[in-house]
């Protein structure tokens, strides 16, 4: 094989096989945790062996410190503030904040054309 960026099907199988893991995980959490976090680290491997960038959905499913699955109300909680949405792992405590600045932008930006439209009805 040659050096360099590995082909597309290789890449595309690597995909198929992150996402049918972390849904094994989520399916196995309840009765096996332990199963559910090898198969998170499987999954990892296989991103960081093959480049891939992690899928959305899964990303924040998962404690990049302690590689423990995340599962709402179980073992992390979630909290909204200051314009974050704070994910806690409660295995080793470590804290993902994840802005929602966008939709708060896109929200103002609204109010702001609904008040110019405003404006110009009454002129």
């Amino acid at each position: 094989m040659k050096r360099g960026r590995r082909p597309k099907w290789m890449l595309k199988i690597a995909r198929e096989r992150i996402d049918i893991l972390f849904k094994l995980a989520e399916e196995f959490f309840e009765k096996h945790p332990e199963r559910a976090d090898r198969y998170v680290e499987m999954a990892r491997n296989i991103a960081t062996k093959y480049n891939i960038r992690m899928p959305g959905i899964w990303k924040r499913r998962f404690c990049k410190n302690c590689n423990k699955f995340l599962k709402p109300g179980s073992n992390c909680q979630i909290r909204l503030r200051d314009s974050c949405v704070a994910i806690k792992c409660l295995n080793c405590g470590n804290v993902i904040n994840i802005p929602y600045i966008k939709e708060r932008k896109d929200k103002r930006r609204k109010t702001i054309e609904s008040y110019i439209i405003k404006k110009r009805i009454d002129e």
